[in-house]
C-alpha cells in the first residue's frame, strides 16, 4: 500500500510542477517568451532530461539487480533448509526434536514474511505478530541458537552417524550464511534523501515542460502521459526496494515447498 501511495504522491508532484510551468508561462511578460529565450530553455531542459533519464535507468537497473539477488537468496535459503532437514532425518530419531524446531522456524518465517497469506497449518511456531517482515527477528535468532546447540551435540557411537552429524553441521553452517544473506537483502539500496532529490529534479523538468508547451488540449494530453509514465517508473523503483511486498513481491512458494518437504 505504501508503494501505491508513493506513486500517487509522485504523480501529484509532477502534475503540480507541470501545471505551475503552464501558469508561469501565462504570468510572464511576452518579452521573456521570445524564440531565443525558449530555445535556451529547451537546451537546459534537454540537459535535465538526459541527466534524469540516466539516473532513473541506473536506479531501475540497480533496484532490479538487488531484487533478483533477494529472490535467489530466498530460494537458496529454502533449499538449504530442506537439505538440512533431510540430513537430520537420515541421522535418526535422536534428531527429531531438532527437526521439529527447524519446522517451527520455517513456519514462523513464512507467517512473518508473508502476513497477508494463509498461515502454515499443522506446525507450532512462535508468535509472529511482533516479528519484522524483513530483517532479523530476536525470537527466531534464539530458536536458531537452540537448533545450533542441538546439532553440535549430536554424538553417535557408530561411524556412519558420526559422518552424518558432521554433514549436518556443515549443512547448518551453510544455511546460517544464506540466512544472513536474506537478512541483509532486506536493508535495501535506496535512501529517502536520494529518492527526494530525484523527484526534485523531475519536478524541475516538468516545470520546464510546462513553460514550453502551448495551452492546447493535445499538449496537455502529451504532458499527462509523460507524468504518468515517469510516475510509473518511480513506482517500480520504490516497489523493488521492498522485495516481500508490493506488486513485484517475492512469493512464498519456495519456503512453503521446503516446509512441505520437511513435514512428510
Amino acid at each position: 500500500m505504501s508503494e501505491v501511495l508513493s506513486a500517487l504522491i509522485f504523480c501529484g508532484l509532477l502534475s503540480a510542477s507541470a501545471i505551475f510551468g503552464v501558469l508561469l508561462r501565462g504570468w510572464l511578460p511576452e518579452e521573456h517568451l521570445t524564440e531565443r529565450n525558449i530555445e535556451a530553455l529547451r537546451l537546459v531542459t534537454s540537459l535535465l532530461v538526459t541527466f534524469a533519464a540516466l539516473v532513473l535507468s541506473l536506479q531501475l537497473s540497480s533496484g532490479k539487480a538487488a531484487f533478483d539477488m533477494s529472490y535467489r537468496d530466498r530460494n537458496a535459503d529454502a533449499g538449504q533448509l530442506a537439505q538440512l532437514d533431510q540430513c537430520l532425518r537420515e541421522y535418526g530419531p535422536e534428531a527429531e526434536p531438532t527437526r521439529q524446531k527447524l519446522r517451527s522456524y520455517t513456519a514462523a518465517v513464512i507467517a512473518s514474511t508473508w502476513p497477508d497469506e494463509p498461515k502454515p497449518q499443522g506446525v507450532s511456531y512462535p508468535d509472529t505478530s511482533t516479528m519484522p517482515r524483513q530483517g532479523e527477528s530476536s525470537a527466531l535468532t534464539v530458536l536458531m541458537r537452540e537448533i545450533s546447540r542441538e546439532i553440535n551435540a549430536l554424538d553417535a557411537p557408530d561411524t556412519l552417524r558420526r559422518n552424518l552429524a558432521a554433514e549436518c553441521r556443515d549443512s547448518f553452517a551453510e544455511f546460517r550464511q544464506k540466512r544472513w544473506a536474506v537478512i541483509e537483502d532486506g536493508h535495501g539500496t535506496q535512501t529517502n534523501i536520494f529518492i527526494n532529490v530525484v523527484v526534485f529534479w523531475l519536478m524541475l523538468v516538468f516545470v520546464s515542460f510546462g513553460l514550453q508547451v502551448p495551452r492546447k488540449l493535445l499538449a496537455a494530453v502529451v504532458l499527462a502521459i509523460g507524468v504518468v509514465s515517469i510516475s510509473s517508473v518511480m513506482f517500480v523503483i520504490v516497489d523493488l526496494e521492498w522485495p516481500y511486498s508490493g506488486l513485484f513481491g517475492i512469493p512464498s512458494d519456495s519456503m512453503r515447498n521446503a516446509l512441505a518437504a520437511m513435514s512428510r
